[in-house]
């Protein structure tokens, strides 16, 4: 996984609850950073990174994910308190994601996917327990006339319970329900097996490792960094044991719009 060093900090978007920015990098490119410093935590920053792999592993269109090395003195141009003391809290590793320029928000009144993307996506959210890609914020761009998937801080809320057992990774998903994809995911039952194939132990352990300790460290309480990369890959290899109830649940909801 690259690692990129952020030279120019662009403009915040505040219509994310976690205050993510567009910057430039050392690369010249330009990305969308997320910081381990903000309100939603690490955490949110390690449910994008192991979620938003998969979804690569996976080949959904989801735009390149890097760690961004942020120095806490680019935010001595910047006039704004609240952003500086962002950039201070969040000096170090970072995560970014490719910045898709032009890209417009999915609109589900407008555009229509086909029904084996859509099936996948919903399959992969219900996999992966994303509960934030609803009508009310789709977390999906449309660029170069394809649909992408972004922002996948939500997803994996079972690590927010420090009392997790492994009969969690059963969890049916009910949440689904509320899926803005889910009218158009009739290929569901034909797609299951070809997307759990694709996710391995061996390519599920080799994402969690990617994690940095020091963003696993600020959760003591629930083991040292060791211990929790091995609560999620217990998580994700158990939860694509079949028979899988969240596919099932997914096939079920949809039958209500029928």
């Amino acid at each position: 996984m690259r690692t990129i060093a952020v030279t120019r900090y662009i403009t915040p978007l505040r219509e994310g609850g976690s205050l993510p920015a567009i910057i430039e990098a050392d690369d010249d490119g330009m990305y969308v950073l997320k910081f381990h410093g903000a309100g939603q935590g690490a955490r949110a920053l390690i449910a994008e990174l192991i979620v938003g792999k998969l979804a690569l592993a996976c080949s959904l269109p989801m735009p390149e994910i890097v760690f961004a090395s942020l120095n806490s003195e680019l935010g001595r141009s910047e006039p704004d308190a609240e952003i500086q003391d962002l950039i201070r809290a969040s000096t170090g590793q970072n995560l970014a994601i490719d910045y898709l320029p032009g890209s417009i928000t999915f609109d589900p009144g407008v555009d229509v996917p086909d029904a084996d993307l859509a099936s996948s996506i919903v399959w992969f959210d219900a996999y992966t327990t994303n509960i934030d890609r609803t009508i009310r914020n789709t977390n999906m761009l449309m660029w170069q006339r394809r649909l992408w998937i972004i922002d996948h801080g939500a997803a994996l809320y079972f690590h927010h319970s420090d009392n997790y057992s492994p009969e969690r990774s059963q969890d049916r998903f009910p949440m689904i329900r509320d899926h803005v994809l889910l009218p158009h995911a009739s290929s569901l039952r034909e797609i299951d097996a070809k997307m759990a194939s694709k996710l391995s132990p061996t390519v599920i352990r080799k994402i969690v490792e990617a994690v940095p300790d020091n963003w696993l460290e600020r959760y003591a309480d629930s083991g040292d960094a060791h211990s929790q990369r091995e609560r999620y890959i217990d998580y994700l290899v158990k939860r694509l044991e079949g028979p899988r109830a969240f596919v099932e649940e997914a096939i079920s909801a949809r039958a209500t719009y029928l």
